[in-house]
């Protein structure tokens, strides 16, 4: 099985590794290169997730597609992932194709990364859940009294938070935070907020045909020529929670098929006193390692048989 935890392209221009993914300059395009790294609690693991890379792939070509057909307007900034495409228009990826086959997307530059992450929620989970306990709000937006974990919301609620570098943990702020920190202008707020809503849920809509619900996602935007662009990665089970439709149950936990189930295993070693969410994460077991790709490749044959 090929697992690759982290590329090595001498020849290529590493502009940075993320906390999942290795990102090359080649000049017009960026190459965007998931690897099987797994990254939880802003922590990434020393473990790899075999298959993970080609799942987050594959999953966001496939929305990237769904996309252009549903919303023809809305700009991206995919250009193509078909390896063949890739070399012809980059040769230098050639010595490299081994490693970066199945899990490369070549993607257009956009002028400017908006440095906030885009979260949408359409039920009351993860963070969400938190803060309505302790406050009755979610990000400062007040919500009915008595909602019970996992409750469907009103409405897609936008609820942002910021984007930090490996090792630190992103932190969810207000709308009207965002906006005083000069993170986003109140024009690209208003672009985002409705198009990522929007777009989470038809997504939803589409994958309840499919026997799964999206009760959550974090979508990543950016400027290109003067219009708003969707980047990075799309409704992948690192970027969204999928859950069972014929298992949900609100009032309490919900199964899922992607990245909470190493949380939820995560948290227990934090309630035991072994971990305090900061590096090194804990090794990952067989099973969880095993448990993981299971859920990734189920929620990935779901959603795009």
């Amino acid at each position: 099985m090929n697992v690759v935890y982290e590329t090595n392209c001498p020849t290529l221009k590493l502009l940075g590794r993320g906390k999942v993914r290795d990102i090359y300059d080649l000049g017009q395009y960026l190459l965007l290169v998931a690897t099987d790294r797994l990254s939880a609690f802003d922590v990434v693991s020393a473990d790899p997730i075999p298959e993970k890379g080609r799942v987050l792939t594959e999953m966001s070509v496939f929305w990237f597609g769904w996309l252009k057909r549903t919303l023809p307007w809305l700009k991206t900034h995919f250009l193509t992932a078909d390896g063949q495409e890739i070399i012809k228009l980059q040769p230098d990826v050639v010595p490299y194709a081994g490693q970066l086959a199945g899990r490369s997307m070549l993607v257009y530059k956009v002028d400017r990364i908006i440095p906030v992450e885009a979260v949408v929620r359409l039920f009351l989970y993860g963070s969400g859940w938190s803060d309505y306990q302790k406050t009755g709000a979610v990000c400062g937006v007040e919500l009915p009294p008595g909602m019970k974990k996992a409750d469907a919301l009103p409405m897609p609620m936008f609820t942002p938070a910021t984007k930090e570098e490996q090792r630190q943990h992103d932190e969810n702020v207000s709308v009207q935070e965002a906006l005083n920190r000069g993170l986003i202008t109140p024009l690209e707020l208003s672009a985002v907020a409705a198009t990522a809503s929007l777009v989470l849920f038809l997504a939803n809509e589409y994958a309840k045909t499919k026997g799964i619900l999206i009760p959550d996602t974090k979508f990543e935007f950016g400027m290109l020529d003067g219009e708003l662009v969707l980047a990075d990665e799309v409704l992948t089970p690192d970027s969204s929670r999928f859950w069972p439709a014929d298992q949900y149950k609100p009032g309490g936990d919900q199964p899922s098929l992607d990245k909470q189930f190493v949380r939820e295993w995560l948290e227990k070693e934090v309630e035991a006193g072994r971990w305090n969410k900061t590096a090194p994460m804990p090794r990952l077991s067989r099973d969880i390692i095993i448990g993981t790709t299971e859920r990734y490749l189920e929620a990935l044959k779901r959603l795009t048989s």
